[in-house]
């Protein structure tokens, strides 16, 4: 598909599934610069959300032009790296990945019942639990054909073994 090394890795997935704990642990097994979008969220974004707003498609806009610009120079620069961001629909993915370069996405399907207690116990993060349900609302699954679907509740090391083996076999010559 392309030479070794130079596909992106793109975990995505509603709030509570795990992308950014997966995306830290992958980055940490192919020794590649791991990316949190939640990071590059402006500071308007993180206020509406901490409120128990939704984010609308015009709120993610800017966030998700400016990914896809970080993710275009690191092609240029040949730094495939792995980003977690939630790309949550096909329109979003879209514009994250056009002409990003390869990729292998990857998506952490979780039922709500598991997203909902994850985000009960979860103290650091600005998003609420009461935005489980817009997260849900907005998701446009990808077809299997077009991502790596994973359960979100298998355990991290299996999760991270799965894709570091679809990553070896996109990379192979």
């Amino acid at each position: 598909m392309t030479s070794a090394g130079r596909v992106h890795v793109v975990v995505m997935g509603v709030a509570g599934s795990g992308k950014t704990t997966v995306g830290r642990a992958v980055a940490g097994r192919l020794g590649r610069r791991f990316v949190d979008a939640d990071d590059h969220h402006p500071a308007a974004n993180v206020a509406k959300m901490a409120a128990g707003e939704p984010l609308t498609d015009g709120d993610r806009a800017p966030w998700l032009a400016a990914l896809g610009d970080l993710l275009r120079a690191c092609r240029d620069r040949g730094e495939p790296v792995v980003l977690a961001c939630s790309a949550l629909r096909a329109a979003y993915r879209s514009t994250l990945l056009d002409g990003a370069g390869p990729h292998l996405l990857v998506h952490l399907d979780a039922p709500p019942d598991l997203i909902a207690a994850r985000l009960a116990g979860r103290v650091d993060h600005f998003l609420p639990p009461s935005l489980a349900p817009s997260q849900f609302a907005a998701l446009e699954a990808p077809a299997a054909g077009d991502a790596l679907v994973l359960d979100a509740a298998l355990p991290v090391d299996v999760l991270v073994a799965r894709i570091a083996t679809a990553l070896h076999a996109a990379e192979a010559p």
